[in-house]
Order: structure tokens, then C-alpha cells, then sequence
């Protein structure tokens, strides 16, 4: 279907079929597989995420993000993670080898590209209704394809979800704007957590306490405790840092970097191929 604005998105929700399970009911995590995402691609990437989701399904991963970026030559990354929000790099890898097949079969870019796979970083994108939810009292930013309260920017803790609004509590209002504001899901274009101290506590409580079962946090050993992680830029964008591919490093990159190197070396988990007149299918 081609929408209003002449670029192709899928016809209605996506649907996919788990296999390999035993009786009527599925589990939990089956139902965080098949949770669809409230903010997703248009035009090309919206053909690319209408062929990947599958495939993600399958493996038992889901789709976060599709992005293509034109610059340097093509680049499409794919963000995708566990229901429980964990990517390792063999995840990346596993992703990778299953998906380029697919993609060269269906075949839907038309020049040669870059196929990156990424797990969704710390300051990761919300594309879900769990995801507002989950993260509720972090900052957050959002944008919105339609003015609410005047404004298509905001930045502010989540409050979690009143119906089918995303309730943010603004941190830069002006004493005669409204602090307390709720953003219809249907109108929010891009929305993504921003990179805290307290987002990275959280992250790494989350980690010591088994909730995030596949992370790799590697490079540090065990003396390493949360409460060292003190030194922190207030907000960063994944999407302008070179090298940047997921979460998967916060005690190297923040408790030990920011401590004796005078900053973060923000290396993260992905899996790529190189550029050429199609991806290889083989690793």
C-alpha cells in the first residue's frame, strides 16, 4: 500500500506464525515476539522490515529499528534484540548469516549496500508499547510527525502509558507550558531514551540481577560495581557516533574509559558485510 505521503507501508499489522511449539498456549516470551511495534519505518525500510521480521521471529529475536543511510555509499541497519532486551555478538552473527539470503532473494534495494545488524544500544530506540512502559522514569526523547502542545520535540522522564498515549513529564517547560504532556503513539515519529547516569545504573542493576540474560559486558572483570559508573555525558545519539552498535559494552565503555582515558570508547555489538555488488551470503 502506498500512503499518503507516496511512500510504501505494509497494508496492516504483521503477523507471523511461531514454529516449533508444543500445544495451544504460548509462553511469555512468544507473546513479547509477537508484540508489534506502535512507531515503525516507511518507504524502503518498511519493504525491509516487511521481510526481516520473519526471519527475526524465527530465530527467536525481534525487530527494533530498520535504517538506511545513504551516505559513504548504502548502509541498512538493522537493530534487534532477545524479548528480554539482550543481544550478544553471536546473536548479531546468527542474524546476519539468516537474513542477507532473504534479503537477496526478495531483493528490495536497488544499488549495492552495507547489511549491518546492531543490538539497540543503552539509549535505545521505543518502538513498542512495552518499551515505554518498561523504561517508565527515564529521560526520553520524542518527536512527532504532528504539533502537540504547539511542539514536535520533547525531551523528559517517561511516565509510562495512558491509553494510547505516551505520558511524558517534561524537564524543560517554561512556567506557562504544560509539564505534563500526552503524546498520541499514532503521532510519534521517533522516540529514544537518553543516555544517563541513572539509565546506565539501571541497565547494569538489570545485568547483576540475571534480568538481561545474554549481555557480554566485556574487558572489566568482576570488581566493577555499579557505583562506579560515574562519569557520564548527559544525553548522546546513536546514530551520530562513530563506532556506536549497541549496549553491549557499559563497563568498558563508561566505568573504565570515562575513568582513565578521559572518555568513553563506545564500541558496541554488531555483526556486517562488507559493500559490494550484493552481500555475500557467505560469512
Amino acid at each position: 500500500m502506498v500512503n499518503r505521503d507516496g511512500e510504501w507501508a505494509p497494508t496492516g499489522p504483521l503477523l507471523f506464525v511461531l514454529e516449533n511449539r508444543v500445544g495451544p498456549h504460548l509462553t511469555e516470551t512468544d507473546l513479547h515476539l509477537l508484540e508489534q511495534r506502535v512507531i515503525a519505518e516507511k518507504g524502503v525500510a518498511a519493504r525491509v522490515a516487511t521481510i526481516v521480521e520473519p526471519v527475526l521471529a524465527d530465530l527467536g529475536f525481534r525487530l527494533v529499528r530498520v535504517k538506511i543511510n545513504g551516505m559513504n555509499g548504502c548502509t541498512v541497519q538493522i537493530m534487534a534484540e532477545r524479548p528480554d532486551g539482550s543481544m550478544t555478538v553471536e546473536g548479531c552473527e546468527a542474524v546476519s548469516r539468516a537474513i542477507s539470503p532473504v534479503l537477496d532473494l526478495e531483493d528490495p534495494i536497488d544499488r549495492a549496500y552495507h547489511l549491518e545488524i546492531s543490538s539497540p544500544g543503552i539509549d535505545r530506540p521505543l518502538v513498542r508499547r512495552s518499551d515505554f512502559e518498561r523504561w517508565a522514569g527515564h529521560e526520553a526523547k520524542v518527536e512527532t510527525a504532528l504539533p502537540v502542545e504547539g511542539r514536535k520535540r520533547f525531551r523528559g522522564l517517561l511516565r509510562g502509558l495512558d491509553g494510547e498515549a505516551a505520558r511524558i513529564e517534561r524537564l524543560d517547560a517554561k512556567p506557562d507550558e504544560v509539564v505534563d504532556v500526552l503524546i498520541p503513539l499514532v503521532d510519534i515519529t521517533e522516540a529514544r531514551l537518553v543516555l544517563t547516569d541513572e539509565l546506565i545504573r539501571e541497565t547494569l542493576r538489570r545485568d547483576k540481577h540475571g534480568e538481561l540474560q545474554d549481555l557480554d559486558f566485556q574487558g572489566l572483570g568482576d570488581d566493577v560495581d555499579i557505583e562506579d559508573v560515574d562519569a557520564v555525558p548527559d544525553e548522546a545519539d546513536n546514530d551520530n557516533r562513530p563506532g556506536w552498535a549497541g549496549k553491549t559494552k557499559a563497563k568498558e565503555a563508561w566505568a573504565k574509559d570515562a575513568k582513565t582515558k578521559g572518555g568513553p570508547n563506545r564500541q558496541g555489538k554488531k555483526a556486517s558485510k562488507p559493500s559490494g555488488e550484493k552481500p555475500s551470503t557467505n560469512e
